[in-house]
């Protein structure tokens, strides 16, 4: 191999893994071979390339051979994979055309960001493209953002209740046995999969851009292995693809046809998971003992806190006559999923959508951070323009995904029914945060030099391409076709 055919990138991504392989750190491997942590961590990251002795060097401190760390393959493990390929994209001329600086790829950017936007970047069209591409995506955009929004207002005249849904829920529960108290059980799963006519199987190498996979024809449901998926999330993946079978759901080619089919699965696996007459039987309860709590419906039906919140808001209204917001919101307080009938006012963009717009500082949703407790359930009531409201606000830190604020509330006078109305904190929210002390941005505005972090919030409600719709958006259908061929070896 000659010098120039090395990509520092690749040798940096091999050198980092091999020295993790081995257990080191930087300094450590900098002790061994005589160089500094900081100049190791500019190789790693493919900033300076090596002298050949120092390779040497570097191979017998790590056990490997010199040949292993000139491999112009990419490392086994996929984050390597994907930063390499994320790094290369960044110097295309398709991503320079559209004018964003660099992006650091820390060690805080997950496996999932990366997997995104290395989709993203695979999605954009070739230079060959003889239409106008700026043009065509923000139609796309636009689109898809106004099927959110009339979502979003058709869920809210509705009070996010879907009779029909709850009608076939409760049809195969009972098709099923389901004795109509206590979470689903294995069995139950199983046998419901069956009424169906579907069996599900758990597999190794599952294409990362699906949560699952169905072959319609052998009626086999396709999910990962168990320590890949672990129970709980197993059984709503499962409810959520057979969702869209019980509910007749057909392959669309429109967007927001595609939401709907999502938000419907969704909710038929919610209601599967906290039946309707089981749910209402332990809300009613609480609510007559002012002693309502999405904790109870989580614990009471082995399922997420999320999924209890959602459900909650299903039934709140429409059976117990409580109106209600739900918010879904990253650390620094971003939308990711909203949902209210209550009044309360959300922050909006100027054509309503609220998918990455930011909650006020003062709201629960961005309060409940200060705390060091990673499951707190904070409650709050808060002040605002359009009245006063209660909430409570719980933090998903999962060790996968990056953590997570679920926020359930509703107006000050119906607090009375819930656990946690005797909290005493109690915050004004302006429709925005204050602006800052003019002497404060006057003694620093140029003097600061920030770094932004990277966000995954821009990636939320992704428009498919206008050339092609694709059924399945954010799905690699390549990869799944070539999973579903592991699967049956020699049907072509």
């Amino acid at each position: 191999m000659t010098r120039t055919a090395i990509d520092p990138l690749v040798l940096g991504h091999r050198l980092r893994y091999a020295r993790r392989q081995t257990g080191l750190t930087l300094a450590q491997l900098g002790e061994r071979v005589g160089r500094s942590a900081p100049y190791l961590s500019q190789l790693e990251n493919g900033k300076v390339e090596p002298k050949l002795g120092l390779l040497d060097d570097l191979a017998a401190a790590l056990d490997v051979g010199v040949a292993e760390l000139l491999d112009p393959a990419p490392p086994p493990d996929r984050r390597s994979q994907l930063e390499i390929r994320l790094a290369h994209a960044q110097q295309d001329p398709r991503y320079r055309s559209l004018g964003l600086d660099d992006l650091r790829i820390s060690a805080k950017v997950s496996v999932e960001v990366l997997e995104h936007l290395v989709g993203l970047f695979d999605a954009l069209p070739s230079a060959t493209d003889d239409v106008d591409d700026g043009a065509r995506r923000q139609r796309a955009g636009d689109r898809a953002r106004l099927a959110n929004i009339a979502l979003r207002r058709e869920m809210t005249e509705r009070n996010n209740y879907f009779p029909d849904i709850e009608v076939e829920a409760t049809k195969a529960l009972a098709a099923v046995g389901y004795s109509g108290r206590g979470p689903l059980s294995e069995r139950l799963l199983t046998d419901l999969v069956a009424h169906y006519g579907f069996s599900v199987e758990r597999v190794r190498g599952m294409p990362r851009t699906a949560r699952s996979i169905t072959d319609r024809d052998r009626r086999i449901i396709y999910i990962p292995q168990r320590d890949d998926l672990k129970v709980r999330a197993a059984r709503s993946v499962v409810l959520q693809t057979l969702g869209h079978f019980a509910l007749d759901h057909t392959d669309t080619t429109d967007f927001g046809e595609y939401l709907r089919q999502r938000i419907e699965s969704n909710y038929f696996a919610a209601a599967i998971l906290a039946p309707e007459e089981p749910a209402l039987e332990l809300l009613a309860a609480e609510k007559a003992d002012g002693d309502l709590s999405i904790e109870d419906l989580k614990e009471r039906f082995y399922i997420s806190y999320e999924m209890a919140a959602h459900r909650f808001t299903n039934l709140a209204t429409e059976k117990l006559e409580i109106p209600v917001h739900f918010l879904r919101t990253d650390p620094d307080g971003v939308i990711t999923k909203g949902y209210q009938n209550d009044g309360i006012d959300f922050p909006t963009d100027a054509d309503g959508a609220l998918e990455g717009e930011r909650v006020s500082r003062q709201w629960g949703a961005r309060q409940a951070w200060n705390s060091n407790e990673d499951f707190l359930l904070h409650y709050q009531y808060t002040d605002t323009d359009h009245g006063a409201f209660w909430c409570v606000t719980y933090i998903e830190n999962l060790s996968d995904r990056t953590p997570y604020a679920v926020t359930l509330g509703t107006t000050e006078p119906y607090a009375r029914y819930f656990r946690g109305r005797e909290t005493i904190r109690r915050l004004f929210a302006a429709p925005h945060d204050a602006p800052p002390d003019p002497a404060l941005v006057e003694r620093w505005e140029d003097v600061a030099w920030p770094s932004a972090a990277e966000r995954s919030h821009v990636l939320t409600a992704l428009p498919p391409s206008e050339r092609e719709f694709s059924p399945f958006p954010g799905v690699d259908l390549v990869d799944v076709y070539r999973f579903l061929d592991r699967q049956r070896p020699g049907l072509g």
